[in-house]
């Protein structure tokens, strides 16, 4: 909330990318979200986006006056399977947020998420970035592609995963290729 000497914000208006490394509905986060929320609501000129795999704390995560959600927060979902994306989105579809899209990063089996992509904004797609790896099918990739056009719902391919399957053929990439091999695959969707 620092201001600099002209009375203007030090972080200007943009996106915010909140907890990437950790997840903001963390049971240990439960001491200082009040103030964080307190600090998104102030910068409304700012975009608030967080990754969760705890969707099902959203209702013991949210401030009091959230309503329907803050305008200015875009909260993404992350599922990896068919299991967990049954679990986490049926959840996620009837919650109180403005602004919502779907992380499955890693991907790690095809996953069918069509009857979940009501109200979703994007879903965002990608591999493992390890030696150990699990391995990403392109077959996986386009399928939820699909179900994102047939939906009119934006769909990004972030990156590959190191262990990656295309045309049936296991391709061993570099962890500085994953985003640029996904990138030339050209298959994002925007609506």
């Amino acid at each position: 909330m620092e201001k600099l000497k002209n009375g203007t914000y030090k972080i200007k208006s943009g996106t915010v990318y909140l907890c990437f490394s950790s997840d903001f509905f963390i049971e240990e986060a439960d001491a200082w979200r009040d103030e964080c929320w307190k600090m998104i609501k102030e910068r409304s000129d700012l975009k608030f986006l967080f990754l969760t795999k705890r969707i099902d704390r959203f209702r013991y995560c949210i401030p009091e006056d959230w309503n329907d959600g803050y305008e200015n927060v875009i909260i993404c979902c992350t599922i990896e399977n068919q299991k967990n994306a049954d679990y986490k989105l049926s959840i996620f579809k009837d919650l109180p947020i403005k602004h919502k899209c779907i992380t499955a990063q890693p991907l790690l089996e095809k996953v069918n998420i069509e009857k979940y992509l009501k109200d979703i904004e994007l879903v965002v797609v990608g591999g493992e970035s390890d030696n150990n790896a699990r391995t990403l099918d392109y077959d996986w990739v386009l399928d939820i592609r699909n179900q994102c056009v047939k939906a009119n719902v934006n769909f990004e391919f972030r990156q590959c995963g190191t262990h990656f399957i295309k045309d049936s053929k296991l391709y061993n990439l570099q962890a500085k290729d994953l985003c640029k091999q996904a990138k030339l695959a050209n298959i994002n969707y925007n609506i």
